[in-house]
């Protein structure tokens, strides 16, 4: 272990995060009774430009007024590039002090971005008084962002987590494909010829790289990394295949466009009745391997030492938080 210890940020669930328009009033009441572990209300891409300010104000009436059932909620502000990001923060967190627990930057694109919204929220808190403090979400969905994604990271005391906006991103690496998320037909390579001339064609990851460099940075700064939208809901199948291969990078949730797509996101970053078994078998072995002055032991046929206790501990801690017998 390093010397520099990595200090973990508040812990969330965060399995699933719904995206609620706030020009939508008649979403809030269903998000609300909904097994989303994360709603973030959208005042950005989700609301057209002439609905800003009515989209803040129903922002600002829900967080007063819906009962969130204990939820996480996260405000998506709109980008610092525009004229609404400033009014978006002190307007809401005015008009509802106290209430929201987390704000979404979009496009972050440098360390400075985070401070300037840092900077906002630390005088609007001091003047109102509100004691909870307020934790950032990050979307890395620009070059920009993904070059600076290690100093984003580090560059304020309320992050939380990072997330990846991959049809942002797409459009701002020119990425050949319209879709969000998911693979892509023409990414793949081919195999050589076999004694018969044939060759197969095996699609790949297009994502992987940018994932995976997004997983590291928050990690290495204790921030929770987030998978971020698929497109096609009706694709439950494709979905599921996507929040797989984020979960197996190390991802701990991922959005959901649509209520739809919750339950499918709890169940692949949730831990299963098979999985929490086998978490305790794991402990169990090493606790009577340590009483035998072992650091390590087979079990099934597999080594497993402190690294595997680390891992079956997290699995548990999870499970004990969403009320599964430990």
């Amino acid at each position: 272990m390093s010397f520099t210890i990595v200090e973990p940020v508040t812990s969330r669930l965060n399995r699933s995060e719904l995206a609620v328009p706030c020009s939508r009033v008649e979403l809030f009441e269903k998000a609300a009774k909904g097994a989303a572990d994360v709603i973030f209300l959208d005042l950005e891409d989700a609301v057209a430009p002439d609905d800003k300010e009515r989209a803040r104000k129903n922002c600002i009436q829900a967080l007063n007024d819906v009962d969130w059932r204990g939820k996480t909620i996260s405000l998506r502000v709109n980008g610092l590039d525009t004229h609404w990001m400033y009014r978006d923060v002190v307007d809401v967190l005015e008009g509802a002090p106290g209430k929201l627990d987390l704000i979404m930057i979009p496009k972050a694109g440098t360390a400075a971005d985070i401070y300037a919204v840092d900077m906002l929220v630390t005088q609007i808190e001091a003047a109102t008084k509100v004691t909870k403090r307020i934790g950032f979400e990050m979307i890395i969905e620009t070059a920009l962002g993904m070059q600076n994604v290690d100093a984003i990271a580090g560059a304020s005391k309320r992050n939380e987590s990072l997330h990846f906006g991959v049809a942002d991103y797409a459009a701002s690496t020119k990425a050949k494909t319209v879709n969000i998320g998911g693979p892509h037909p023409q990414y793949g390579v081919l195999t050589d010829k076999d004694a018969d001339g044939k060759r197969d064609y095996f699609w790949g990851d297009v994502w992987h790289y940018a994932l995976s460099r997004m997983v590291v940075a928050a990690r290495a700064h204790g921030l929770r990394p987030i998978d971020g939208p698929f497109g096609d809901f009706s694709d439950a199948d494709g979905f599921r295949a996507q929040a797989n291969r984020a979960a197996v990078l190390g991802c701990e949730g991922k959005w959901a466009i649509h209520p739809s797509q919750i339950g499918l996101a709890n169940e692949v970053f949730g831990p299963s009745a098979a999985e929490v078994a086998n978490a305790k078998r794991i402990l169990d072995a090493m606790l009577a391997a340590q009483r035998e002055g072992k650091g390590a032991v087979a079990l099934d046929g597999k080594l497993i030492d402190n690294a595997s206790i680390k891992q079956a501990q997290v699995l548990l801690n999870m499970a004990q938080r969403l009320g599964m017998a430990v």
